[in-house]
C-alpha cells in the first residue's frame, strides 16, 4: 500500500496544478520554488527546498525559511499567502501565524515553513528529514533582489 502512494504522490508532482483561466499552472517544484522566491524578496533568511516526494506520502516539497524576529515570520508569510492568491492558488491551511515563532503554510503539494531564527535550530527539519534531496535556489537567490512579489514570478 506504501508503495502505491508513493506512485501517486510522483505521478501528481509532474503534474501542473489546476488554475482558473488565465492563470499560469505550475508544477509542484515551480511552486516551491515560487514560495522561495517570494520569500526570500522579503529577506527570509537560510531558504531551504528539500524534494520529500521518496520519503513522504502527505506532500512533494518543504520549503523552510527563517525570519529575524516574529513580525518579521509573519510578514514572510502574510506575502507568500497574497503571492498564491494574486495566482488564484488557495492554500489548504495556515498555522502559527498569530504566535510567529514557527507558521506552516500548507498548499498541498507544497509545505512552506518559516521559523523564527531560534525556533528553527531546536526543531531541526533539514536534520529529520536528511534522506531528502535539495532543490537547487539559484534561481529563487538571483530574484530576491526583485523589490516585490509580483516580479518575483517564475
Amino acid at each position: 500500500m506504501e508503495a502505491g502512494r508513493k506512485s501517486a504522490t510522483r505521478k501528481r508532482s509532474a503534474k501542473k496544478k489546476t488554475a482558473p483561466t488565465g492563470a499560469t499552472p505550475l508544477t509542484s517544484v515551480e511552486l516551491a520554488r515560487l514560495c522561495a522566491t517570494v520569500a526570500v524578496a522579503h529577506k527570509a533568511e537560510e531558504p531551504v527546498i528539500l524534494q520529500v516526494t521518496e520519503v513522504a506520502s502527505f506532500t512533494d516539497y518543504f520549503v523552510i525559511l527563517s525570519g529575524r524576529s516574529t513580525r518579521h515570520v509573519q510578514a514572510v508569510a502574510e506575502h507568500i499567502e497574497k503571492a498564491l492568491h494574486e495566482r488564484h492558488l488557495r492554500l489548504m491551511g495556515v498555522e502559527g501565524l498569530a504566535e510567529g515563532h514557527w507558521v506552516l503554510l500548507d498548499a498541498g503539494d507544497v509545505v512552506v515553513h518559516i521559523f523564527y531564527h531560534p525556533v528553527r535550530g531546536f526543531y531541526d527539519l533539514e536534520g529529520l528529514w536528511a534522506d531528502a534531496p535539495q532543490v537547487d535556489l539559484t534561481a529563487a537567490r538571483k530574484k530576491s533582489r526583485s523589490p516585490t512579489h509580483r516580479d518575483a514570478g517564475l
